[in-house]
């Protein structure tokens, strides 16, 4: 029996963990109502805690699990353990941290949607092409403009502050949206993030940030294009805000990036914002979809054009295929698990929540006719002929 109790620990917390998501599956309405806040206050706490210190903390303790992984089968070896028994605790062992990863964080997953929160319509994919190539003609030209406003070297590249100055100031935005559009979802750790240790192994597996609730570290690869830094670090601060899904991190790293105060970051959101919708536009495969992103595309400025280039050269340079495909499918899986169908295609769903953003926010707005007054001695409103 003695060889048995690690597997069935590993059963045990498993059980838990399945009976917990299960449970919340089927309760949305009761998770949205608290698990947030909840979670939320531990990933405050555990970010202040772990905020103490540059680098991060949970790099260090996967060196050390690895170590004791080492260290351990060295022992089974010398004092002759059996393996069956060894193997069967490092499974429990693992089963653990998922088990407090899940109880920590992972239940995010099944509150409701981001748009909920910020009152917003969406239409899931239903809207028409029209309406997706007004969006990426908006974000195009707002790209555009920002991209003439933002500090340059003399060879045009985008000059911006050291990773730190832009750490510091990320939390802004988040600030801006609970503060001033009582948005109280944004009311997380501003505390700032932290650059990803390893960055080269990261870079080449295409991953440019990772959060992580065990810690409550927020960490963005520093490798990755300047450009999109500020964007991803609004990304990554979402996650440790509770933003679990990834469509909803995008979607709140652009609100934060647009309502920033540094053209930095607003041109980070506006820009990824443009990739984004133009890239869905593009994958629409009609003609009239494939004239519109023609149309869209003639109207990108030099300057945009150029930092598109350099973003697209990066990751064809910098990507390993097999590296990438690996932490793709490791990624894909976790996700998945974790309650989201839609996998790594998640981040692209961004593209819905955007369009929907824009028909309601800048679209409608704009539209609107003014509200005609009655007039009873208007023949075009009252029939005066009795």
């Amino acid at each position: 029996m003695k060889y048995w109790r690690g597997y069935l620990t590993a059963a045990i917390l498993a059980a838990v963990t399945w009976a917990l998501s299960e449970f919340c599956k089927t309760h949305t309405v009761l998770v949205d109502m608290i698990y947030p806040y909840f979670s939320r206050l531990i990933q405050t706490t555990l970010a202040d805690w772990s905020g103490s210190v540059s680098f991060c903390l949970w790099q260090v303790l996967v060196v050390l699990l690895g170590v004791i992984v080492i260290a351990s089968v060295v022992l089974m070896i010398i004092f002759k353990w059996n393996f069956f028994q060894w193997l069967g605790w490092v499974l429990a062992g693992g089963t653990l941290l998922f088990t407090l990863h899940t109880g920590m964080y992972g239940l995010n997953n099944y509150a409701g949607p981001l748009a909920d929160d910020i009152r917003l319509s969406v239409a899931d994919g239903s809207y028409s092409v029209t309406e997706l190539s007004n969006a990426t003609t908006y974000f195009r030209d707002k790209a555009n403009e920002l991209s003439l406003q933002i500090p340059r070297d003399s060879d045009g590249k985008p000059d911006y502050p050291t990773f730190r100055e832009m750490a510091e100031a990320a939390g802004e935005g988040y600030q801006t949206l609970t503060y001033e559009y009582s948005f109280p979802v944004f009311a997380g750790s501003t505390v700032p993030v932290k650059e990803l240790g390893w960055a080269d192994m990261y870079t080449s597996m295409g991953i440019a940030g990772i959060t992580m609730p065990i810690t409550g570290e927020a960490a963005v690869n520093p490798n990755i294009p300047v450009v999109s830094i500020p964007f991803t670090m609004c990304h990554e601060m979402a996650h440790r805000m509770c933003i679990s899904m990834e469509r909803d991190a995008n979607l709140a790293a652009f609100l934060s990036c647009r309502v920033h105060s540094d053209p930095v970051f607003q041109y980070s959101g506006y820009f990824m914002a443009f990739r984004y919708c133009y890239n869905a536009l593009i994958s629409v495969g009609t003609t009239a979809a494939d004239n519109a992103a023609s149309n869209i595309y003639a109207g990108i400025n030099d300057t945009l054009m150029s930092d598109l280039n350099d973003y697209k050269a990066f990751y064809a340079a910098n990507m390993d295929d097999n590296a990438s495909d690996l932490a793709n499918s490791v990624n894909d899986t976790y996700i998945k698990v974790s309650g989201d169908e839609s996998g790594t295609k998640s981040y692209s769903e961004v593209c819905d929540l955007l369009v929907s953003w824009h028909i309601q926010e800048i679209y409608l707005p704009e539209h609107q006719e003014e509200e005609e007054q009655f007039d009873p001695l208007d023949k075009n409103q009252v029939d005066l002929g009795g």
